[in-house]
């Protein structure tokens, strides 16, 4: 951190005649536009045309109270320069021309904040960087969207210049920009971005850049169509790239060298995208243009186009709406859960965390390899290029993952656990995705780790996430119109996160104010037992067992959760695989869903069926001895079906619809 007396006479007249001779200063800000607010920009303008940006750096710096005049983001313009007018442009790839500098979108802070240019390295402005002045500011716009004035910012930089003002921009969502004049002071008015604010300079001829669609399927042939604004007085020649990270030139064919003859202000090309047989899963191409003369301006370079894999795959077992039982079989040793044997209450706890625990073996993952996991662990198995939306119950493109503000359409990581009622939050190094291989040791006692423990984070619309907030469950019971699948799932990570993390409780009713506890106790039993786990829960248990090296034993052992919270506590732990139930695949319910019969295969001895509510209510009981098909005339949701048969009972789940 860098401390520079506001007060020292001498520092504020060398300061002042840097400002009156600045190269480069901030010519316009947008910082709140209408709508979803993507349109942010900021615009540089220098004394010389075709200005070097090399060695200066663009900060932005938060004013409120929590921000307390810190940096939270970055510029490096190195390899940049102002364009023929004097003018850069850093916007979003929304921006309208297209910007020189392409950041995303939303992530320009409305005020009151500030931004600043300094002569300087980026790696001097880390993220909780207190604002300074010294000889490397170059210029500085203090600004705000109706908000008071912080008077701590304008303190800081009245050592740059002493009657530096917050400038106001407008509204929520206004349709205004700051712009300055040339004098040096500011107004606000309709944005021009990447022209001069008085209206001077050369006219530039814009090229725009249309598809017709935003995504195209493999295989698929697509017109590109580039237009200038007015017909170009001499032949356009100029070329484009379609290449973006594992889309390449083996993906598609076409030409991509064009000319736009003199007079004329179109020019199109088709590619054809290659129909390969490898599931690379859906790709992104990126148009960018290169070789375009001064006097023009690029409207919308760095389009963005979805190119959907049609070789994705299949896997063998359903969806939680559409389950199956026994095809997905555990991946952990033999030996994994010997120790809990003949174990009860306390003592069976302390020994089902030392194996979730295990500081020799258990590794604790960054936040952000949480998100490939999910990619993994959470994938739609009716197409693999999906995850899976557990609230929502249906899949959505990988590729959608919430990187801003826009959350629409969006998935992102549902703590099933919110984070503000375990008290645990990111912690430093939780951005890198750095792999199942580089791990950090973790204990009993890393309640701070439960913030990106897969076995209780799950990928979820972004929408719904937050509607559901910081909820309990209970008070939170899905979206309506949904089948509750997802219940057995969660309640089952919150019992994990119970057992593996000293410090976090589930308890009865909702215990508002009370970090570390969970609610409600009750409701969660009645999500376990109605919702048992399936095919989906066991293969995403075997997958965060191979990054995280533990393993949710309420997945492997159902019955647990009964020794531990429900009916059976103070008994003895025997394992159940030889005692009490028999195995799933010996019965096979079809068709699953069904709409008004079921047929049961495998009964080979007297067996009774039961069929429940998914709250527990006995609908119909009925003593078979062989397969049978039963007429059900039930409302559509999830049903239990229990089939007891010498003394063990499998229990699956049934879907009307």
């Amino acid at each position: 951190m860098k401390f520079y007396s506001i007060l020292f006479i001498f520092t504020l007249y060398t300061f002042n005649s840097l400002f009156s001779q600045s190269a480069i200063v901030i010519n316009e800000l947008d910082c709140d536009t209408p709508g979803v607010d993507d349109k942010e920009f900021v615009e540089l303008k220098s004394t010389v045309p075709n200005f070097s940006l090399d060695g200066y750096v663009l900060v932005f710096f938060n004013g409120s109270d929590n921000g307390g005049n810190t940096s939270y983001l970055t510029l490096d313009l190195e390899g940049y320069k102002t364009d023929i007018n004097g003018v850069f442009l850093v916007g979003s790839s929304t921006v309208t021309p297209f910007p020189q500098y392409s950041i995303p979108v939303n992530v320009i802070q409305n005020g009151a904040d500030a931004v600043a240019v300094y002569k300087a390295d980026a790696e001097d402005f880390p993220d909780g960087t207190l604002a300074y002045v010294d000889s490397t500011l170059i210029d500085v716009l203090l600004y705000d969207t109706n908000d008071a004035d912080v008077e701590s910012m304008i303190a800081i930089f009245r050592a740059f210049d002493p009657g530096i003002q917050q400038i106001n921009e407008g509204n929520t969502n206004n349709t205004n920009s700051i712009q300055r004049h040339n004098d040096g002071s500011y107004f606000a008015g309709v944005p021009t971005p990447r022209r001069l604010n008085d209206g001077t300079g050369v006219i530039l001829n814009g090229v725009r850049t249309i598809f017709n669609q935003t995504q195209y399927n493999e295989g698929e042939s697509f017109e590109i169509v580039f237009t200038t604004e007015h017909n170009v007085e001499t032949d356009l020649l100029f070329e484009f790239s379609l290449n973006n990270e594992n889309f390449n030139a083996s993906d598609y064919v076409g030409i991509t060298n064009l000319i736009i003859l003199k007079g004329q202000n179109t020019v199109s090309t088709t590619i054809t995208l290659i129909d390969d047989a490898f599931d690379e899963g859906d790709e992104v191409l990126l148009l960018m243009i290169t070789g375009i003369p001064a006097n023009y301006l690029l409207l919308n370079n760095n389009v963005t186009i979805r190119i959907v894999d049609n070789d994705f795959r299949i896997a063998n077992f359903g969806t939680p709406t559409h389950p199956t039982f026994g095809k997905v079989l555990g991946t952990q040793p033999n030996d994994y859960y010997s120790d809990l044997q003949g174990l009860a209450d306390n003592e069976l706890r302390d020994a089902l965390q030392s194996i979730l625990a295990d500081t020799s073996i258990v590794r604790f993952q960054t936040y952000d390899d949480v998100i490939d996991i999910l990619k993994q662990s959470d994938q739609n198995p009716e197409n693999s290029n999906q995850i899976w939306l557990v609230y929502l119950e249906k899949g959505r493109p990988k590729l959608d993952f919430q990187l801003s503000a826009n959350n629409v359409n969006t998935w992102n990581r549902e703590h099933t656990w919110p984070r503000s009622r375990g008290g645990f939050d990111s912690i430093e190094g939780d951005d890198n995705a750095d792999g199942p291989d580089i791990f950090r040791n973790t204990h009993a006692d890393s309640t701070r780790h439960a913030n990106s423990d897969a076995h209780a984070i799950r990928a979820e619309d972004a929408q719904e996430n937050s509607s559901r907030g910081n909820m309990f469950y209970g008070e939170y019971n899905g979206p309506q119109g949904t089948a509750g699948s997802f219940k057995g799932d969660v309640a089952r990570g919150i019992f994990f996160l119970d057992v593996r993390y000293n410090g976090l409780e589930v308890v009865n009713g909702y215990p508002e104010g009370q970090v570390g506890k969970f609610g409600d106790l009750a409701t969660l039993l009645e999500w376990h037992r109605n919702d048992p786990p399936d095919d989906f829960e066991m293969n995403r248990n075997n997958i965060v067992y191979f990054w995280q090296k533990n393993r949710n034993p309420f997945i492997d052992k159902p019955d647990m959760v009964e020794y531990l919270w429900g009916n059976k506590i103070g008994q003895v732990w025997q394992n159940p695989s030889s005692t009490s139930s028999v195995d799933i695949n010996t019965y096979h319910l079809y068709p699953n869903p069904t709409k008004n019969k079921i047929t049961i295969e495998g009964i080979k001895d007297n067996a009774l069926v039961e069929i429940f509510t998914a709250q527990g209510i006995l609908l119909l009981k009925q003593q078979t001895s062989s397969d049978t098909t039963i007429d059900i005339m039930l409302q559509p949701g999830i049903y239990i079906v229990n089939i007891t048969s010498k003394g063990k009972t499998s229990t699956q789940k049934m879907i009307v619809e």
